[in-house]
């Protein structure tokens, strides 16, 4: 099914925001708005942290392109089908695999868009890291699986490398999935769920892993993410008999298109207040930029994905692949700002749902 957009990219629209500086400025009261909050590093200085350290990495995480069937409204990628120049190229991803191979702490290799599957060298890269023995993360939209032929066969791709799959559906009713994700979304997302399910997919004893991530429709933070899950699941098995083994509730942080949407229906100010009122200090050690390396499609790196986002590189030496130094980047201080406080709202939020 061809899907309507409901919104263009930040870039194709020519809006401000698209240029992460003045995303910066938003945030810091700059710009645009004259809200100004508690610096996030202020409060987390209070809550006893002077500075946050990283662990050894064991999460190599690749923003493989910004190419996308789809342009979501709450996307903090601005991804969509016009993103056609940031993909990452062959040898970007050779040496990606040149550091997953030659340090031992990283397990997984988590790939991320856009939709990653459209980059050319996806399955080339999947089945190397498989090679590999790394755990392999493909966070898709599950509208690719129906989008276009050669796609079809992906869930028989994914199975047979054993790939976990993590998979876009903010909620079980068609209503509220197409209106963040665009029409028709809700629809093919649940033929795709049927499609890797019919694999094996979120099956009890195959071993493949089919995760939900459901991030909130508006302005407010998600609900209990245990409840969710089990109404998720009741719901999806008794409509559609589709299982899924997690899900994954995610706070939508003030960045690109949902900073737009935010800063367009008025809600800025207030969102921007219930995060800081949310913070939560017992989530700080849990952050999955402390685990974690983010790598743009042009090599740059990152704490986490977020980060990449506004462009806001790792503090160390080590900023790019071409100089990635292992050791270096254990030792550097975890970069923050006021997009922060969405990942330590109530139980916290992480590519892996809720920290604590």
């Amino acid at each position: 099914m061809a899907i309507k957009q409901k919104t263009k990219s930040l870039k194709a629209k020519d809006n401000q925001l698209k240029d992460t500086f003045f995303q910066l400025q938003v945030l810091n009261g700059k710009a645009m708005t004259e809200t100004s909050v508690t610096p996030f590093t202020k409060k987390v200085a209070a809550a006893g942290y002077t500075s946050v350290k990283p662990v050894p990495i064991e999460i190599f995480q690749l923003n493989i392109g910004k190419l996308c069937n789809q342009t979501c409204a709450h996307c903090h990628v601005d991804a969509g089908p016009d993103r056609k120049e940031e993909n990452m190229g062959r040898e970007t991803l050779e040496r990606c695999l040149e550091i997953i191979a030659a340090t031992p702490s990283i397990h997984t290799v988590d790939i991320t868009g856009g939709a990653p599957e459209m980059n050319a060298h996806f399955r080339w890269f999947v089945e190397a890291c498989s090679k590999l023995g790394k755990q392999v993360i493909n966070r898709c939209n599950l509208t690719i699986l129906r989008a276009n032929k050669k796609y079809y066969d992906l869930p028989d791709f994914f199975a047979e490398h054993k790939v976990h799959i993590v998979s876009s559906l903010p909620y079980f009713s068609k209503k509220r999935t197409d209106g963040q994700r665009g029409d028709g979304v809700f629809e093919d997302s649940i033929e795709a769920l049927q499609m890797l399910n019919a694999v094996g997919y979120g099956k009890a004893g195959t071993g493949l892993k089919l995760d939900l991530v459901h991030n909130p429709q508006g302005a407010y933070l998600p609900g209990n993410q245990a409840e969710l899950q089990a109404e998720f699941k009741r719901q999806l098995k008794r409509k559609f008999d589709i299982d899924f083994n997690s899900l994954f509730a995610i706070t939508n942080l003030p960045i690109s298109r949902f900073l737009d949407y935010l800063i367009e229906t008025g809600n800025y100010e207030e969102y921007m207040q219930t995060l800081v009122d949310a913070f939560n200090p017992a989530t700080v050690m849990g952050l999955m930029c402390r685990n974690t390396i983010s790598v743009s499609w042009d090599g740059y790196l990152y704490d986490c994905d977020f980060n990449q986002m506004l462009d806001l590189k790792v503090a160390s030496k080590a900023q790019h692949l071409s100089t990635f130094d292992a050791d270096a980047l254990n030792q550097r201080n975890i970069v923050f700002n006021q997009h922060c406080y969405g990942c330590t709202a109530g139980a916290g939020s992480s590519c892996g749902g809720e920290i604590a």
